[in-house]
């Protein structure tokens, strides 16, 4: 009342009274308004108040509030999933049966022990981080934490946990979801996924190697049937040698897809290997297509896996062979570029090499998914889905990128982008020097192949070149034979069954630490051999051929 005749009007939303009506004391509500009634000298003569009850609707709200409280016990209550109140000090205050019924513990036990006690012990560092977040006030979602069973079995939760309000609170709220059955789904839909991959993969491979054997049986086969017209000997023995090295170069990039088998990176001239790729490209790409060659300055050098550049740029020549049906324009050139921001790339100099067709094009779907692995809109056996995403692995391995450019009306440009590395004008530096063939006579080989085929196929051509070869089948076989031959060169199989070739030359290099050891393999492993024997592992992979091996050995052997 003072305020009110001090002039200032007066609001009550809810005033509770007791009122005596019906008989009995009953609670009521109602709100109030006050306002001031002048006089006519400017003075407070009275006042106006205006009263309504508001017991309904204040009762009704509660009754609300009451049956929403109803209608969430009975929620917490029948749940799976895991509601909860913990303290940062690492016990449950409230849980809801769930916990109970999930993990076959009493309601008591759960609240008794700190909760670290039933979290996987690989989860707990993360489970601590989370709890320090919340300390902080910072709700954290969707993290997983396993939670122990009373026998020990692991389930996993998908979590989410929020602070409390205030902010001197000493407790969070968290709930879990039992994700079992979601990650089993997950788990299948991977392996149908990994099923229609090798579908894809297999389709293809199987494409690709069934052409290198017809031309290979086919000529070997020829062969047979006339072997005295050395003419036509030579020329079917070169052709059966070329699809056999085109076999060999689709497990390599196999291999170096896998990560398996390193690129062994170093400095090369870019013109070269283009130039000397043009025969190639203008066969691969066919008769219909047009090869435009732009190979740039003689001075321009990269650092990358001179066998895998080539293969990506001839996979590239038959993808725009591919999109151009009735013929077209493939257009390949060289430049450098200097390079300042780019998300992709660090600063410095690069070579791009750059495939361009006049072909169908990509749409945006198909080019968002190109460099995916066995991604591919041929149909099955028509490729393995591995050539784009070869190109792009190769060129991040080599410490540059690759990008699909379709800014042309028509077709589509891949441009390859690889740190520039100086090199010698007109010198291939991937080739190295080719010197005469060396003289080996009276030099001594101990072989040692578990494979006949191999076995044979190696001492001819070392005793070919010279050598005195003896063979043995096994690490065994060869480490008994080792003080009888006194061998120059230790030539090894890495994958043998009982003893390695890298145990076998861990236990020669102990005995004779200056005897040259050579790795024949088709071993993918690149890593475990030099983990085994150390970079400085001579490795030549299979399939090779006489003059891969000659040149392995002049390096190796050098003067000797």
């Amino acid at each position: 009342m003072d305020r009110v005749f001090a002039g200032e009007p007066i609001h009550m939303d809810d005033l509770t009274l007791t009122l005596h009506r019906n008989g009995y004391p009953e609670e009521t509500h109602f709100s109030f308004s006050y306002t001031p009634v002048p006089d006519k000298g400017g003075g407070i003569a009275g006042l106006f108040c205006a009263c309504t009850e508001t017991t309904d609707r204040v009762i009704g709200e509660r009754r609300q509030v009451a049956k929403a409280k109803r209608e969430r016990d009975r929620l917490f209550e029948a749940s799976r999933d895991l509601f909860g109140v913990a303290t940062f000090e690492g016990y449950l205050t409230s849980i809801n049966p769930a916990w109970s019924r999930q993990l076959g513990r009493p309601e008591a036990d759960l609240l008794a022990r700190p909760f670290s006690e039933i979290i996987h012990p690989d989860d707990l560092t993360l489970t601590g981080e989370v709890v320090a977040t919340l300390r902080s006030g910072q709700a954290v979602h969707q993290f997983h934490v396993r939670l122990l069973r009373s026998d020990g079995t692991a389930i996993p939760f998908a979590w989410s946990a929020v602070p409390e309000a205030d902010a001197e609170g000493s407790s969070f709220y968290t709930v879990g979801r039992d994700v079992t059955e979601d990650l089993r789904r997950e788990e299948a839909l991977r392996q149908g996924h990994k099923m229609e991959a090798l579908r894809q993969l297999t389709g293809g491979l199987a494409h690709d190697f069934n052409n290198l054997l017809q031309a290979a049986l086919g000529s070997f086969d020829l062969i047979l049937r006339k072997p005295d017209d050395a003419p036509r000997v030579a020329r079917l023995a070169r052709n059966g040698l070329q699809a056999a090295e085109r076999g060999a170069k689709l497990t390599a990039q196999l291999l170096a897809f896998s990560r398996a088998q390193k690129l062994e990176l170093r400095p090369t001239n870019v013109t070269s290997l283009v130039a000397g790729l043009t025969e190639i490209l203008q066969t691969s790409a066919g008769p219909l297509v047009r090869l435009t060659l732009d190979s740039g300055p003689e001075d321009l050098g990269v650092l990358t896996d001179p066998t895998q550049l080539e293969m990506a740029l001839l996979n590239l020549a038959i993808n725009a062979r591919d999109a151009m049906p009735d013929g077209g324009d493939l257009i390949v050139a060289v430049t450098e570029r200097k390079v300042a921001e780019d998300h992709d790339l660090p600063p410095g100099m690069y070579v791009e090499i750059s495939v361009a067709d006049t072909g169908t094009g990509m749409t945006t779907a198909v080019a968002a998914r190109a460099f995916e692995p066995f991604f591919t809109t041929k149909g099955v056996g028509q490729g393995t889905g591995l050539g784009l995403s070869q190109v792009y692995a190769m060129a991040r391995q080599a410490g540059g990128t690759a990008r699909i450019e379709r800014d042309l009306p028509r077709g589509t440009t891949i441009v390859l982008s690889l740190p520039f590395v100086p090199v010698k004008a007109g010198v291939d530096a991937a080739a190295g020097d080719q010197a005469p063939s060396a003289s080996y006579a009276a030099q001594k080989v101990l072989l040692v192949d578990d494979d006949p085929d191999v076995r044979l196929f190696l001492t001819v051509s070392l005793e070919t070149l010279g050598f005195q070869v003896t063979a043995a089948e096994d690490a065994q076989q060869g480490l008994s034979m080792l003080e009888e031959v006194d061998p120059d060169l230790l030539l090894l199989d890495f994958a043998m069954p009982g003893m390695t070739g890298a145990q076998m030359a861990e236990v020669v290099r102990r005995q004779r630490p200056t005897l040259p050891i050579i790795f024949a393999s088709g071993y993918s492993e690149t890593d475990a051999i030099e983990k085994a024997v150390g970079p400085s592992a001579v490795l030549l992979r299979k399939p090779f051929g006489v003059a891969d091996l000659e040149t392995v050995l002049r390096s190796t052997l050098g003067g000797r």
